[in-house]
């Protein structure tokens, strides 16, 4: 007999029976559920869920993946077919790791903390690449054996260089692209073909303390608590989906360059907590908001 683990996430309107249907098809099947979380959003009459299982198989019998797709596809449209709209799932090993590739400007802190963690077996994701607009850190990169690209941005070569970035998805077959202080405004047309795939990391000031200098802004206007958001990207800028923040308490014997430091620390957490959890296929899309089963 043969077991594997897997993860089963689906988002669909509302209907009685669902999680029914789903765990009679599991036990039919020989699987054993080992997790599950679910949501229904009162607001917007959409329903979320996440099962992690074990595919044991029935006695003399394998139940393979191409066999649990088959049947979640057809429950899925008998689903839809009542609602009348389409139940969105996907099922992946939970073994398997996304591929991706970190981008940064100049600030190294985020791309630090994700390539320690990486090697150090605390990141559910494989970092494949690092792109760059600028050269600095290709050491970096190189001190933990990752490839660098550098692609330098100017009003000219922009979406030439966007290109490239996807060749380098394509190449690198990666699944998430993770923006680690990375200072340059992707276009409308990268964020719609990479929707979903996109994470970025950024202090909690916007809109009020934009531009240069935040957390100097911040000090001279005496704020009192100071954070970091991790959102999926989109074409509206610094106004996707959120998908975790951290917060700070601060008061005036801070200095700026005090404020700076743990802002950073909390940029690092936040993001490696929104990379790990999108990962771990934990991060379902409810419109301009997020479900996060953690």
């Amino acid at each position: 007999m043969s077991e594997c683990e897997y993860v089963l996430t689906l988002a669909c309107p509302d209907s009685r029976g669902l999680v029914a249907a789903v765990a009679n098809l599991l036990s039919e099947h020989g699987c054993n559920i080992t997790e599950s979380q679910q949501y229904g959003d009162h607001y917007t009459g959409r329903f979320f869920l996440r099962m992690q299982f074990v595919a044991e198989g029935r006695e003399g019998e394998t139940t393979d993946e191409d066999t649990l797709r088959g049947a979640f596809a057809a429950l899925a449209a008998d689903f839809g077919g009542r609602s009348g709209s389409v139940v969105e799932w996907n099922l992946s090993p939970r073994e398997a790791r996304p591929k991706m590739i970190v981008m940064v400007s100049k600030f190294g802190h985020c791309l630090n903390d994700l390539l320690y963690r990486h090697r150090s077996g605390l990141l559910d994701a494989d970092i494949v690449a690092v792109v760059s607009n600028h050269p600095d850190l290709e050491f970096l990169a190189e001190s933990y054996g990752v490839d660098f690209h550098h692609l330098p941005i100017s009003p000219e070569n922009k979406r030439e260089q966007e290109t490239r970035l996807l060749e380098l998805v394509e190449s690198y077959d990666v699944d998430l692209v993770v923006l680690a202080r990375y200072m340059q405004v992707l276009s409308e047309r990268l964020c719609t073909k990479m929707s979903g795939r996109i994470i970025n990391i950024h202090h909690s000031f916007l809109p009020s303390f934009k531009g240069a200098r935040p957390y100097h802004q911040a000090h001279t206007r005496g704020v009192k608590l100071i954070g970091a958001t991790a959102h999926y990207v989109t074409a509206d800028l610094d106004e996707g989906p959120i998908i975790e923040q951290e917060v700070s308490r601060v008061d005036h014997t801070h200095s700026p360059e005090q404020l700076t430091a743990i802002g950073r620390d909390m940029e690092s957490v936040a993001l490696a907590r929104a990379v790990n959890w999108h990962a771990q296929r934990r991060v379902l899309l409810n419109g301009e908001k997020t479900v996060v089963f953690d």
